[in-house]
């Protein structure tokens, strides 16, 4: 297995990572932008319209403009404008090729230690309608959809497992089943042969196939911990991990009070794989 490289560093807590238009996206939390960044570690900084320290995302419609969760859901205008799509605010995003929006979020304050409430999934459709789709998601994290649109997969952080749904032609989800479990799920990525590159809930990331077998495994150097993967194209198939300084043996509190003191301790890693992203 070819080593880890460090495409970016000195962050402050990068997630939700993105391949779009031949450079990796993601957004910068805490430092409040968004981040373009090529192979050779190039990097392009822009301004995010959003008001919350973390928990928020972007994606593409189909017609390519850019979309950023948050306190609302907010659409890069072709003009330069910035508009409002939805009131709903959401953590992460998943957009399919009808421009179907899918948000997921659960309604309490994590960053400030309230307690955990079961989160949903809600479906934004073109014409601006908003309805849940699924409830009941122990802190849902990553979304992907696979290329024929008909099955979703998301993360349940705190259960540790890959839930997949069916899309209905409505938009709406049925069939819900386990996809993989004794994970630790956050940020995800599918790849073109079906398989989901998920984090393990230590300093790891594995490659896990439907129903749950591990096919790959690759080992993070100690108190790093991955928050976001994506599958790039530089110069061939491309692992993204997205990471921050994360100690296992401390608490959430205190590991989030360190990544919000203004240390920077977050990095990009990228490592050569054998099967490509997704086309899109």
């Amino acid at each position: 297995m070819p080593e880890l490289k460090l495409l970016l560093d000195g962050l402050a807590f990068p997630e939700s990572a993105r391949w779009h238009d031949g450079r990796l996206w993601f957004c910068h939390w805490i430092e409040q932008q968004i981040v373009a960044v090529d192979a050779a570690g190039k990097a392009e900084f822009f301004e995010a319209p959003v008001e919350r320290l973390m928990g928020w995302s972007i994606d593409w419609l189909p017609d390519g403009r850019m979309l950023v969760t948050g306190d609302k859901l907010r659409c890069y205008e072709p003009d330069g404008s910035i508009t409002v799509l939805s009131e709903q605010g959401a953590n992460e995003i998943v957009v399919d090729a009808r421009g179907n929006i899918y948000l997921n979020g659960a309604d309490f304050d994590f960053a400030g230690g309230e307690p955990p409430v079961p989160g949903w999934i809600k479906l934004v459709t073109p014409d601006g309608q908003v309805r849940q789709v699924a409830g009941d998601i122990d802190f849902p994290n990553g979304m992907v959809l696979t290329p024929d649109g008909r099955t979703l997969v998301i993360a349940e952080s705190f259960a540790g497992r890959l839930t997949a749904f069916d899309v209905d032609p409505d938009g709406g989800l049925s069939n819900r089943r386990v996809y993989a479990e004794n994970l630790g799920p956050d940020g995800i990525v599918l790849d073109a042969e079906g398989a989901i590159w998920s984090q393990t809930g230590d300093e790891g990331v594995v490659r896990v196939a439907a129903g749950g077998e591990i096919l790959e495994r690759i080992d993070l150097p100690e108190n790093r911990a991955p928050f976001s993967l994506t599958l790039a194209d530089f110069d061939g198939p491309t692992l993204c991990v997205l990471t921050a300084e994360w100690r296992m043996n401390e608490s959430i509190a205190d590991n989030l009070g360190r990544l919000t003191s203004g240390l920077r301790t977050g990095q990009v890693h990228t490592i050569p794989v054998a099967v490509p992203p997704v086309a899109r």
